[in-house]
């Protein structure tokens, strides 16, 4: 017996139904695009949280979180690591030896200074106190997670590096922004390796129309600033001739790239813990290229220094304040342009539970006390013309 089959005409899609559908989907993700491009966007940056930064860095991420920026970016000096800090003595009554701080300083730091920023991400840099009892290695095995997370990752296997492995250096693209971490944490400045990468960065930035801004992150100032007696001129007596110059190339790199392409570049800096603006506004850099935007931002917590010795206008005119706690918000506009704003903050910012925690030492201590009243006079190279 033979069976009949009875066959249904297939149906097919109609391509004008199924092409339209892939332009909506392409028209609406470019019109989401086009809208989150043309929107102005935010970011936070401070350092030196050393000393009183379980009691500042709280208060600075709540700040910060109520700004909803894209992230907090971290430019060193996490714990002081040469004595323990006075916001653990206070919690272990004075009774944390040397050597139990070290064993726990810097997961005391992840715990109480960058977790408050939880879901604001946060990117880590490099100081001088990270390596004055440790070493990189301890620094990128201690904060690994923070800087391989996949934003830096990707960058960083591939581009260009034929050197995969993680590096106390970094950048990551932020839409049209590259953002890029230099380790100056050293007496000795950049060294060749680090040199060559960044250059090498600036090439290809260079070449991509899409980035229309730099902002570079490092610990020290770069060389012949206005705070130029705690930067990588070093200290008097203890001046390196290897970090000027690699500082002073690192400056002139950026401004032949600003020249070549007329876009935007930005240097920000703490280890002075003060805050001050346009600090590269001095006769060296008026004589040997030209002054690029830069600020010193190292109020994090750390003991606060006394001010440059300058005329009074002077330090008016550039904003300088110390005994101050705060941060550095910054507004990305479209094209590319940055507008930077000081966040100052006080105890009244400081959240109820530190407070709590704390008790009048958040006053009496890391308020009104938590100075350095030594001196950082200019060694005689940044007196060069």
């Amino acid at each position: 017996m033979t069976r009949s089959i009875l066959l249904r005409p297939i149906q097919k899609d109609p391509m004008p139904r199924r092409l339209a559908l892939i332009l909506f989907l392409l028209a609406t993700v470019t019109a989401f695009a086009q809208q989150h491009s043309d929107q102005a966007w935010r970011f936070a940056v401070s350092g030196d949280s050393r000393n009183c930064g379980d009691v500042v860095m709280p208060a600075i991420a709540q700040s910060v979180k109520a700004e909803h920026p894209a992230f907090y970016w971290h430019l060193g000096d996490f714990r002081a690591m040469y004595d323990v800090d006075e916001d653990l003595q206070r919690r272990y009554s004075d009774k944390l030896s040397l050597t139990e701080y070290r064993q726990i300083a810097w997961s005391d730091f992840l715990e109480n200074q960058v977790r408050p920023f939880d879901p604001v991400p946060v990117f880590l840099g490099i100081g001088n106190h990270e390596v004055a009892f440790k070493t990189p290695t301890d620094f990128l095995a201690a904060f690994g997670y923070w800087l391989d997370t996949p934003e830096l990752h990707n960058q960083r296997v591939n581009e260009y590096s034929v050197d995969t492995s993680l590096k106390t250096y970094y950048h990551w693209r932020e839409r049209n922004v590259d953002f890029i971490y230099l380790d100056n944490s050293g007496d000795d400045g950049f060294d060749s390796d680090q040199i060559q990468w960044f250059e090498h960065l600036l090439a290809r930035d260079k070449a991509d129309s899409e980035i229309k801004t730099l902002v570079v992150g490092m610990h020290r100032a770069l060389p012949n600033s206005l705070a130029c007696g705690h930067s990588m001129n070093g200290d008097i007596g203890g001046e390196h001739p290897k970090s000027i110059d690699s500082g002073r190339r690192a400056y002139a790199d950026l401004v032949q790239w600003r020249k070549d392409t007329q876009r935007f570049v930005y240097v920000l800096a703490s280890h002075s813990h003060f805050y001050m603006d346009d600090i590269y506004q001095t006769d060296y850099w008026k004589n040997h290229a030209e002054v690029l935007p830069g600020w010193i931002v190292g109020t994090a917590g750390a003991k606060r220094y006394r001010l440059p010795e300058l005329p009074s206008d002077v330090l008016t005119q550039h904003n300088a304040q110390t005994k101050v706690w705060g941060y550095l918000l910054a507004t990305v506009a479209p094209s590319g342009e940055i507008k930077f704003e000081f966040k100052k903050l006080g105890v009244s910012d400081v959240p109820d539970s530190v407070r709590k925690l704390y008790g009048d030492f958040v006053e009496s201590v890391c308020d009104k006390g938590n100075v350095d009243f030594g001196k950082h006079d200019p060694p005689p190279s940044c007196f060069d013309k």
